[in-house]
């Protein structure tokens, strides 16, 4: 008959040790996700996780891919975009500290009934993701993105948070950031973006691979209305 007591030190004896490593495999990698973002205070970001899964997926694919990624500061992109992009994904962006909780509370009820239709995540969540996780979703991501959307909140503040967002966020195949979006799809400087252009580019944030600004007539409406509410 085995011996039963010698097996469970031997179990035991394994996984104290492993526990202890992975605990602390995690704990340095949010540490350094944290001193990133700290260090984003100062340096724009040179690439992405967004960006590098987009690298890795044309490789994997053998398909062509060119990326444009140019990262300006935010008093060259035009108020009336940075405006739209707020009223479109985040209207609450200045007032919550990272979470919207009435939104929050509106995804989960829609959940339960089976007809969700908008998403809960504010612009700092979509930055964090954008930042570290890319588009992938699990447990271990909503996790690690909740621990670190305070650190940005209260490491960056709201007009970092913006600027950062509005260079890195995907507008289309290969096209991140605002100046990248503004020559690719209206031939001008993010600066010199209008009112309705911007709400055609903000309307395409939600599935940038699959729209067109100039096909999204009804939501671009939707966004320009929000902004007049909005006193915008």
């Amino acid at each position: 008959m085995p011996n039963t007591h010698t097996r469970a030190p031997l179990r035991t004896g394994f996984l104290r040790p492993f526990i202890r490593w992975l605990v602390i495999g995690v704990v340095l990698l949010w540490s350094l996700a944290a001193l990133i973002l700290v260090a984003a205070r100062w340096i724009d970001p040179p690439t992405t996780a967004v960006h590098i899964q987009r690298h890795l997926q044309a490789w994997i694919h053998d398909t062509p891919y060119r990326e444009r990624y140019k990262f300006i500061p935010l008093s060259q992109i035009s108020a009336d975009l940075q405006h739209a992009v707020i009223a479109a994904e985040d209207a609450q962006f200045y007032q919550h500290h990272g979470f919207d909780w009435h939104e929050i509370q509106i995804a989960a009820e829609d959940d339960l009934e089976g007809d969700r239709t908008r998403g809960a995540s504010t612009i700092t969540q979509q930055l964090v993701k954008n930042l570290f996780f890319g588009t992938g979703r699990s447990i271990f991501r909503k996790g690690a993105e909740v621990t670190l959307v305070p650190v940005a909140e209260f490491v960056l503040g709201k007009k970092r948070i913006l600027e950062i967002y509005l260079n890195v966020i995907e507008w289309g195949p290969g096209i991140y950031g605002a100046e990248s979006a503004c020559r690719y799809y209206d031939e001008t400087a993010a600066r010199n973006i209008g009112r309705e252009r911007a709400a055609r580019l903000a309307a395409i944030l939600p599935a940038p691979l699959k729209r067109r600004p100039e096909r999204m007539n009804n939501y671009s409406a939707t966004i320009l209305k929000r902004m007049g509410q909005m006193g915008w």
